[in-house]
C-alpha cells in the first residue's frame, strides 16, 4: 500500500544544512493501521506530509500503491490526494462557511458525482460518526470533538485507500479524545482503510498494529502493538517544522 524508499529531507538552517529525515524506509501493507511516534522535532509530522504527497523530499521514493508520488506533478499529486488519500488534522481544517453536510461533501462534490448520491452518502456518515443530529450546524455552532467527528466523516466520503491523521486527538479533552478514538478505529474498521497516525499519546498509538518510533529523523525502533488486529505491515529499518494542516489547508478543496 506504502513504501518509502531512502526517504531524505533537508532543510537550509542559515548557512547550514538542516536535516529533519535522514534515508527512511518502511513499507505498510493494505489495511494496517500505524502509528508514527516521537519527540517534537523528531521528523514524524515531516514523514506524514512527504507520505501523504503534501510536500517533496530532498531524496528518495514514495510509492503509494502503483504511485510513484515522487515523479508525479503538482496537478497529478493533487488528483492522486483526492482518489486515494484522507486526511484528519488536529486543528480539524473544516470550512466555516459551509455546514457540517457540506464540510464531509467537499472531497467527493468535486469530482462531479451527483449531489443526491454525495449528501446521502456525507449523512450516513455523519450519522456513524453520532452527528445525524447536526447535519446543518456550522463549525462555529460546534464542540471541538464535534468537528473532528465532522472532519473523520470528511476524510471517509471518498474511500481513500490511505487515511493520515496528524495528531487527531491533540486539540481534545482526554475524555473526548477517547471518544474520538473509538469512532476513528470503528469506521476505520468497517471501511477497511489503511490508517496512519502521527501522535504523542501512547495510548493512542498502542492501539495501532504497528509503531514505528522516530528519534534525530530516523527509525528508532519498530514494533507490531496488536498482532490479533488487521494484517501487520512490513517496515524495514533505516539508517534513515512540524504541521501538516497547514500545508493542505488551501490544498483540501482539490
Amino acid at each position: 500500500m506504502l513504501r518509502v524508499e531512502q526517504l531524505t529531507k533537508t532543510y537550509k538552517s542559515g548557512d547550514r544544512p538542516l536535516t529533519v529525515l535522514d534515508r527512511v524506509s518502511f513499507e505498510i501493507e493494505p489495511g494496517t493501521t500505524c502509528a508514527i511516534v516521537g519527540p517534537s522535532g523528531s521528523g514524524k509530522t515531516t514523514l506524514l506530509g512527504l507520505a501523504a504527497g503534501l510536500d517533496r523530499a530532498s531524496s528518495g521514493e514514495v510509492w503509494l500503491k502503483d504511485h510513484a508520488l515522487h515523479q508525479l506533478d503538482e496537478d497529478e499529486l493533487a488528483v492522486l490526494r483526492n482518489r486515494h488519500i484522507g486526511f484528519i488534522f488536529q486543528s480539524f481544517q473544516l470550512i466555516p462557511t459551509l455546514t457540517a453536510l457540506e464540510n464531509v461533501m467537499v472531497p467527493v462534490e468535486l469530482r462531479g458525482v451527483s449531489y443526491d448520491y454525495v449528501a446521502g452518502e456525507a449523512r450516513r456518515l455523519l450519522s456513524e460518526v453520532g452527528l445525524e443530529g447536526r447535519v446543518d450546524h456550522y463549525p462555529s455552532q460546534l464542540s471541538g470533538g464535534e468537528q473532528q467527528r465532522v472532519a473523520i466523516a470528511r476524510a471517509f466520503i471518498h474511500k481513500p485507500d490511505i487515511l493520515f491523521a496528524d495528531e487527531p486527538t491533540g486539540n481534545l479533552d482526554s475524555e473526548t479524545g477517547e471518544q474520538i478514538e473509538d469512532i476513528l478505529f470503528e469506521l476505520n474498521r468497517k471501511e477497511g482503510t489503511t490508517l496512519v497516525i502521527v501522535t504523542h499519546d501512547t495510548e493512542l498509538a498502542s492501539r495501532c498494529d504497528r509503531v514505528i518510533r522516530l528519534k534525530g529523523g530516523v527509525i528508532a525502533s519498530d514494533c507490531a502493538e496488536n498482532t490479533a488486529g488487521s494484517a501487520a505491515g512490513t517496515i524495514n529499518r533505516s539508517t534513515g517544522s512540524d504541521s501538516v494542516g497547514d500545508k493542505v489547508a488551501d490544498r483540501v478543496a482539490q
